[in-house]
């Protein structure tokens, strides 16, 4: 059911041009893609869920790009993967600053020029579970999904007036700048404390002690391995994965996903050496971690500050290390235990921890800001996106 004056239409009937990429002969070899170029040529990479990226690009000469008979993307365009990872848009509006776009075989370009539907509106729509519900039942193939034009084509959505349609897009994209801006904030917020860490960690911003006056004495020279001692996860180990966000304990992981899940487990939880360092002995990543828990991979070392050590330094400097990853040895014993670092006294230690705690602080308050407003653009796009709350348009 639709609301009064909406009506449920294909993208074909609403008229909305579905224009794939070129798969011909002159479709480009490995030999002419390059760095830089005339033409940014889009594969899978460079549309993610959150949009486009342009990380890792790839371009191709202006010769080439006249040579192909399709899959040119123009502003207002909406692209769509459609094979491997698909179901993914990304909108080409004028925060892209490419001039010159193509697809490649695995996209389709979406085109809303004189169509029923609003760009701005469209991609809206594109970002719903009404469109992605419809794209998981549609794809077929199991090693590869895929979808086809036709498939596309009869991708189903509802169709406000236009009037209409410009007030939800630009309802919701005033969230989305408040989204963008709070992202900016949070890279801003943790590239500073990065800076300011570089400059503490190594000695070359001395602070205060707590008399007023900065620290001066010697740094220490000492292995990490003789600051740290390390547990291994076997006692630690979850056995049953049926997690549930109702259970207590956190089941960790070093890497980015953090907390897998929550498990009911009571036996074998690591609660008598808090604070912690988690980390990872096969890919070198690390977590602070000062809550109870239970580990879910064998190659995890729970790492534990030795007396007149704070384990908060130890994880700062950690995070400072550059380490080139190599093989599939065990890290901690092998290349970190004999790390050498600067080691200040304890109460400097305990300085530079407060300052790394209160950046962490503001960093922790601005995504807690970004996931408020996140939520609440999806509340908004479930009642403004299906009509169950109307919009004013003014006059």
């Amino acid at each position: 059911m639709v609301p009064s004056g909406w009506e449920v239409k294909t993208l074909e009937q609403a008229n909305i041009t579905v224009t794939d990429g070129d798969r011909g002969k002159e479709y480009p070899k490995s030999s002419e893609f390059f760095d830089s170029g005339y033409c940014l040529f889009l594969s899978a990479k460079n549309v993610t869920k959150n949009g486009f990226s342009f990380l890792d690009t790839q371009f191709i000469s202006e010769e080439k790009h006249r040579k192909l008979r399709k899959g040119v993307v123009k502003k207002g365009d909406i692209v769509l993967t459609t094979r491997g990872s698909v179901g993914q848009f990304a909108y080409y509006d004028q925060t892209v600053n490419f001039e010159n776009i193509r697809i490649n075989s695995g996209m389709v370009t979406l085109g809303c020029l004189n169509s029923e539907l609003e760009s701005d509106f469209f991609y809206a729509l594109s970002k719903s579970s009404l469109i992605a519900r419809q794209i998981d039942s549609a794809a077929f193939g199991s090693a590869q999904p895929q979808l086809t034009v036709k498939i596309i084509k009869s991708l189903k959505l509802p169709v406000p007036p236009i009037p209409e349609q410009q007030k939800i897009a630009k309802i919701l994209t005033t969230w989305d700048k408040a989204i963008s801006t709070t992202e900016h904030l949070i890279d801003n917020s943790t590239q500073q404390k990065k800076a300011l860490m570089q400059q503490l960690l190594t000695g070359k911003k001395r602070l205060l002690d707590g008399e007023g006056k900065r620290f001066d004495k010697k740094w220490e020279r000492i292995e990490l391995g003789k600051l740290l001692d390390y547990k291994q996860p076997t006692p630690y180990l979850v056995q049953s994965t049926d997690y549930s966000d109702e259970y207590p304990t956190p089941v960790l992981t070093a890497g980015k996903t953090f907390i897998l899940g929550y498990t009911d487990e009571e036996f074998g939880i690591f609660s008598e050496d808090l604070p912690t360092i988690i980390f990872d002995d096969f890919t070198t990543a690390s977590k602070f971690v000062d809550f109870p828990f239970k580990a879910k991979s064998s190659a995890m070392k729970m790492l534990v500050a030795k007396d007149g050590v704070s384990i908060k330094y130890i994880f700062e400097v950690m995070q400072a290390l550059s380490y080139a990853i190599g093989g599939h040895q065990r890290h901690w014993i092998s290349i970190f235990a004999n790390i050498v670092i600067g080691l200040p006294c304890r109460e400097e230690q305990q300085k530079i921890t407060t300052v790394s705690n209160n950046a962490d602080k503001e960093t922790q308050l601005l995504e807690q800001q970004l996931a408020d407003l996140q939520q609440e653009k999806k509340a908004l796009m479930q009642v403004l996106l299906t009509g169950k709350k109307r919009v004013v348009i003014d006059s």
